[in-house]
């Protein structure tokens, strides 16, 4: 959210308050979820040394804080029948980011977008079910959006999940 904010330069209602620093026990929060989302408030409680009303306060206002934006499962695009990946960067109209974003955000298969720096403005991830349909939301959705000047397609050939678990920790400091 607060490169949403950056992005936009605005800050209005229901927006997130200022980043508080987070203590070490508040890191091993976040390192336990990130590894498991669906671990328990006992089992995160024990894990961090502290009470389960502890860790709930601390859980609850990561959340509250836009610390933890969200749980979620981590899919397996192609066994999910998404067998067709792809980075797509656009180059846009100058100031046409929130126009842009609002329309790529409704894209069926369209799971990360970024606005960067760079030889091109947006960086958009998308899941489809097969290289016909990857050109048909290329050719006839995304270069279809009037502010949209260029596209180019990068293809992905192989996939490694580097989220949080065992074998890749995040370092939070």
């Amino acid at each position: 959210m607060a490169a949403e904010q950056m992005a936009d330069g605005v800050e209005g209602p229901g927006q997130v308050p200022p980043a508080r620093p987070l203590d070490a026990i508040d890191r091993d929060i976040l390192r336990l979820l990130q590894t498991d989302g669906r671990a328990s408030i006992r089992s995160v409680a024990d894990r961090v040394h502290v009470s389960r009303a502890n860790a709930y306060a601390r859980i609850n206002r990561l959340i509250d804080d836009g610390v933890i934006r969200g749980f979620s499962a981590r899919v397996n695009h192609e066994r999910a029948g998404q067998g067709a990946s792809a980075y797509i960067t656009l180059k846009i109209v100058q100031n046409s980011w929130r126009t842009v974003r609002e329309q790529l955000q409704a894209l069926p298969g369209a799971t990360h977008i970024a606005l960067v720096s760079g030889d091109f403005d947006v960086l958009l991830l998308v899941h489809t079910p097969d290289n016909r349909s990857l050109r048909e939301l290329v050719l006839t959705r995304i270069q279809a959006i009037p502010e949209v000047l260029s596209t180019r397609t990068l293809l992905v050939f192989e996939e490694t999940d580097l989220a949080p678990g065992p074998d890749h920790p995040t370092e939070l400091t």
